[in-house]
Parts: C-alpha cells; structure tokens; sequence
C-alpha cells in the first residue's frame, strides 16, 4: 500500500489531467500517466488503477468539483462489509479503494445474464446496513450495482449523505420481482443498450410528473 500511495503522488497526480466541464455529464480525461489505466469516469471523478495493484482503485476528483469529504466520511461509516468498497486511504481529492469486480445490472439486461434474487437480497440487506450506520442510499440503479458470482455489490456511495429521499432502488425491485422474474428473466433476453437508454430516460421522465395529479399515485 505504501509503494501505491507513492506512485499517487509521483506518478499520478501530477501527470493526470482531469477536467469536469459539466456536473451532469462524465469528467474529462485528457491524460493519463503510463502505465496508470482508466477505469471509468463519473460525473465529479475518475477510477484509476496500477497495474502492479489490480485490487486497488485511486478515485480522483475533477478540481473545483464537491464530494471528496463527504465519501470520505461515507466509506469511514460502512468500514469492511463485504457488499461495499473500503477506503483505506484519503487525501485531498482522492481517495484509494478497494476494487470491486463484477458486472453491472444494466449490462447484465444488455448480455442477457441471469440475475439471481440472491443479488437482489444482497444489495437490500446492504443498503438496510448502510441505513444502520447513519446513511442514506442515495441514486441506487442499475448502473451503480453490480452482480459477482452470484452475489450483490454495490459500487457507487458518494451520495449517500444526502437525506432526501430517493426511491430509485425501491423502483428497481418492484421492476425486478414484477417483470423481470416472471418475463424477462426465462426468455434470457439480450437488451440493445438504446433500448435500456429508452427504459432509463422515460423513467427519469415519470419521476418528474407531479405525484399530486389524479392519475400519478405516490
């Protein structure tokens, strides 16, 4: 961990650049420092690995871009549960974590794998651990869990000091037990990403209706 936390300040930071031109869109990576290799970008950071670490990730956030403390303060809360990463070591716009592998939800609907409800019970029971700590899971969907041998992770929890109430989860385990089970799940269907994008965004739409309107319950 010591020779990690070395190349971070040597070789990474100064070499990285990162840039966040819109709070609703992915950052921006315009470079990346050999032999460091991008492993996906958010809308405030990017995850970053070595090649001399594969079970470590470095979280790194955009400059001018919020929520390095609070998810430094969210990961000090989870501690070790085997459902969520684990920070073991924070500095000032980054953090290094635990590296889950895994496929998401989402790109299990798009290859047409099984989703056991083991996986569906892991993440509730794992949100229901959060809750118990002091969070609140926050912007739970399908492209924030992921599925592992069978078993539920959950990947992203830098929201989950907001304390509005988000039902985004909830919704996706009625999607699960209603539709997916008894329809979706025998036919092994393999989704076209535009198609899960059309479910994604038409659902974003739905939530936005007025829950006072007769014919939107709550």
């Amino acid at each position: 961990m010591d020779l990690l936390i070395e190349r971070v300040y040597q070789e990474l930071l100064p070499n990285l650049q990162i840039e966040s031109l819109d709070p609703h869109h992915p950052v921006v990576v315009h470079q990346v420092p050999r032999p460091w290799q991008l492993l996906g970008a958010g809308n405030y950071a990017a995850v970053l690995c070595h090649p001399t670490m594969p079970d470590r990730v470095v979280k790194v956030y955009a400059p001018g871009r919020p929520g390095w403390e609070e998810e430094k303060e969210v990961y000090r809360r989870l501690g070790s549960h085997p459902a969520f990463s684990q920070c073991f070591y924070a500095d000032q716009n980054f953090l290094i974590l635990k590296r889950l592998h895994g496929t998401t939800l989402y790109d299990c609907m798009h290859l047409g794998l099984k989703i056991p409800r083991q996986v569906i019970e892991d993440i509730d029971q794992a949100l229901q651990y959060a809750v118990r700590q002091g969070l609140y899971p926050h912007d739970v969907h399908g492209k924030n869990v992921m599925m592992d041998a069978g078993r539920g992770l959950v990947v992203d929890v830098s929201d989950f000091l907001q304390a509005e109430r988000c039902s985004k989860w909830q919704d996706l385990k009625r999607a699960y037990y209603w539709l997916y089970l008894p329809l979706l799940s025998p036919l092994r269907l393999q989704l076209p990403y535009f198609l899960l994008d059309v479910v994604r965004i038409s659902y974003r739409w739905f939530r936005q209706i007025p829950t006072h309107l007769p014919w939107v319950k709550a």
